[in-house]
């Protein structure tokens, strides 16, 4: 069979591979069809009927997105009918829409906007239909706003196909279908807050919960300390909105925006992903001396960690007891931080810039005030960040670099790679290898564990005993391993893997939901060049060597797994109800 066929888009004849729909026919031939429910990295539905397009010798329109090309198709983009059409089909979704897009959270991002000014629509003459419906703010991470929903699927496709959740679904038949929960809340539903949903949304009826307000108001109050650290994703996903190419690290230029936004400490959380090696680290090779229980399970994501105390909380015992770099950043900083600066704790706000809108949740939950106060205070997306560096005229491309404040501000390699895929797992094996072995790998690159593959499972050796590693990366991957290892537990058999690393956006952090639009598998691929090119540049490149990391055990935690690391860096998990 050929790997290319000829077809004819709007008279130019191009070659395209076997299989390809007609959208995918016209991007080679460099036409865009409009469309709004398409979206590259979901499975097609032709839900919205914007993208039709005629083909010579067949009756009516055809949707591009489903429709799969043939050998010398004429296919035509454009005509006078076509383009009436398309603005029928936005003009009936426009018409039970509302128009506030000036206080929209996508506003300037919203796709059915955007497309509405290409095909000349004017919104003012459309007769309104628009059914009132109350906005969804339950949730500790998600805002739903059903009025600006205009029944795309995307949402459905990511939160059914990719992350296998099914937390929400359509409801109701014709005029009255709804994307929403069965008890209509999102709080009450088995979400895991990881914000997929998010990320595909066309018209933020999807949104994260803004926590903009709070931390200006934390940055104007004198009697406040206000200090900030930024996980490992952000410094390659910033340069795709300030005009810079995708996957450009701009580390310092960051440290200096936060700096110019107020924040009285500029530290970072690649700090605590070091720190969280340590401790991750030690639990392994404590296993590992003990002959398991096998296998050890990351638990720095925590859209996983609630998937699996929703869905799998019988491998709880598998699952590391560290907090999330996060979190731990958040203890230390009002304990450790406070300590060394001889600040009252009382005063201090600690905020989050993250790639994750589970992140919000996460610093929300009961567990994370072994401070003795919440040890983190506001989470900001990254989208979030991007505002509030706008909302200031802040060029982030035009201004010098700076660095970070010392304590909790270096970092080795391993940690920047923590927002990829298999990044945590080859930090970990770094050092967990050179601490029981005393040798070095024979190279930091561990290139078994990089790449955007769904699962991978590789073997290391460690002085003649063979462990058996697996990183998966969107629940729905996360669903392939765990079913092994449930499976052997079930059956008296030994765990198919030692150590598992499981991120629930798919890419890892580089595509969590709460980084900027537009997330598609290849930027996401971009965003983690950056962070493997940012590794392979630093003279330090294992955690357990970062002098920061010492520091802090010789000032103040003693040791990992040590008694001050388990009341302060560790917690435990619940079991939630999957039927909700």
């Amino acid at each position: 069979m050929n790997s290319t066929i000829p077809v004819i888009v709007d008279g130019k004849k191009v070659e395209v591979p076997n299989g390809s729909t007609i959208i995918q026919a016209a991007e080679y031939a460099g036409i865009e069809i409009p469309r709004l429910c398409y979206y590259k990295d979901l499975t097609p539905t032709g839900n919205c009927g914007v993208c039709i397009v005629e083909v010579k010798g067949q009756k009516g329109f055809k949707r591009s997105c489903t429709t799969p090309v043939t050998p010398n198709m004429e296919i035509i983009t454009r005509s006078a009918e076509i383009i009436n059409a398309r603005k029928t089909v936005v003009e009936l979704i426009l018409a039970n829409h509302p128009d506030d897009c000036l206080t929209c959270i996508k506003s300037g991002d919203c796709e059915l906007q955007a497309l509405s000014q290409q095909l000349g629509i004017d919104r003012e003459k459309i007769d309104k239909v628009l059914t009132k419906k109350p906005i969804d703010d339950s949730s500790l991470s998600i805002v739903r706003e059903p009025e600006k929903c205009i029944l795309c699927g995307r949402c459905l496709r990511a939160c059914q196909d990719i992350q296998t959740v099914f937390a929400i679904e359509a409801m109701g038949r014709g005029f009255n279908t709804e994307i929403t929960t069965p008890s209509g809340s999102m709080a009450e539903s088995v979400c895991i807050n990881c914000g997929q949903c998010i990320s595909v949304c066309p018209t933020g009826a999807l949104h994260e919960k803004l926590e903009i307000d709070e931390v200006w108001a934390a940055l104007n109050n004198p009697d406040k300390v206000v200090i900030v650290q930024e996980a490992p994703a952000i410094r390659v996903s910033l340069a795709e909105e300030f005009d810079l190419p995708p996957g450009t690290n701009l580390v310092g230029k960051m440290y200096n925006a936060l700096k110019m936004l107020g924040f009285d400490y500029v530290f970072d959380t690649n700090f605590t992903a070091d720190l969280t090696i340590m401790e991750e680290g030690s639990e392994f090779i404590e296993r590992l001396h003990e002959n398991g229980p096998y296998p050890l399970i990351t638990s720095c994501s925590p859209g996983w960690i609630k998937f699996m105390e929703t869905f799998y909380p019988d491998l709880t015992e598998c699952i590391s007891t560290c907090k999330s770099p996060q979190q731990m950043f958040g203890a230390l900083s009002k304990t450790y931080f406070a300590k060394m600066y001889n600040i009252d704790p009382a005063k201090i706000v600690t905020v989050s810039i993250m790639p994750c809108t589970a992140k919000k949740f996460e610093a929300r939950r009961p567990e994370m005030r072994s401070s003795g106060f919440a040890d983190v205070d506001y989470v900001l997306t990254t989208r979030e960040f991007i505002k509030m560096v706008k909302q200031v005229g802040i060029n982030i491309a035009a201004i010098d670099d700076a660095q970070p404040n010392d304590l909790m501000g270096s970092y080795s390699g391993a940690a920047t790679i923590f927002g990829t895929t298999g990044g945590v797992m080859e930090a970990a094996l770094r050092t967990a290898y050179e601490l029981v072995t005393g040798k070095a790998l024979d190279s930091c690159d561990i290139k078994e564990a990089r790449g955007f593959e769904g699962v991978k499972e590789f073997t290391i050796d460690v002085e003649g005993t063979t462990l058996s590693c697996a990183v998966a990366h969107g629940l729905g991957n996360a669903r392939k391993v765990l079913d092994k290892v449930k499976e052997a537990k079930e059956k008296g058999k030994p765990s198919p893997y030692h150590f598992i690393e499981i991120m629930a956006c798919p890419g890892g952090c580089v595509g969590g939901g709460g980084q900027p639009y537009g997330s598609t598998l290849e930027r996401r691929l971009e965003r983690a060049k950056g962070l493997y090119d940012e590794d392979g540049g630093m003279k330090i490149r294992k955690s357990h060597e970062n002098p920061e990391i010492k520091k802090i055990y010789e000032d103040f935690l003693e040791k990992p797994l040590g008694h001050k690391s388990h009341e302060l860096l560790h917690t435990h998990y619940i079991k939630r109800d999957a039927l909700l």
